[in-house]
């Protein structure tokens, strides 16, 4: 019996759940360039770099920019992205968000709950935890429809 407990107690650290929510990107918004704000307090070295690879996968061009947006930044990203650690560093948590005008028109939110527990997927690398992110961000909603129906 004790061990069964032990069991039960233990099942939510060694099962990590990965939650990823998304407001998708509406394709009406006709969405062919983003310009990306560098936010210089994200310590995940390669967060950008997976950002652009993956827009550009969607057929959208990204530029990054520090202060001041260019005339052409209809389109502005700002992120979040944050680390823990267990024997090395590994994104836990992570945001994006898509403005227009000021107003938000799409977000995604990547969360490792427990902080990944025991499982060994916690220290993959931040290219396979965000692009499927970026690619639900994108995802058209008829894809949705046959998704839903599969099941």
């Amino acid at each position: 019996m004790p061990r069964r407990i032990l069991i039960v107690a233990l099942l939510p650290v060694i099962s990590a759940c990965t939650s990823i929510q998304v407001t998708q990107v509406d394709p009406d918004l006709g969405m062919k360039h983003v310009c990306i704000r560098e936010n210089p307090d994200v310590k995940v070295s390669d967060f950008i770099q997976v950002l652009q690879e993956g827009f550009a996968r969607h057929g959208v061009t990204t530029e990054v920019f520090s202060k001041e947006t260019g005339a052409n930044c209809e389109f502005i990203l700002t992120y979040t992205a944050l680390r823990s650690w267990d024997f090395k560093p590994y994104l836990s948590h992570a945001e994006i968000r898509i403005e227009k005008g000021g107003k938000k028109i799409a977000e995604a939110e990547y969360h490792l709950a427990g902080g990944g527990g025991l499982a060994l997927t916690k220290w993959a690398g931040t290219k396979e935890k965000i692009d499927p992110v970026i690619d639900e961000l994108f995802k058209k909603p008829e894809s949705r429809k046959k998704r839903a129906d599969a099941f």
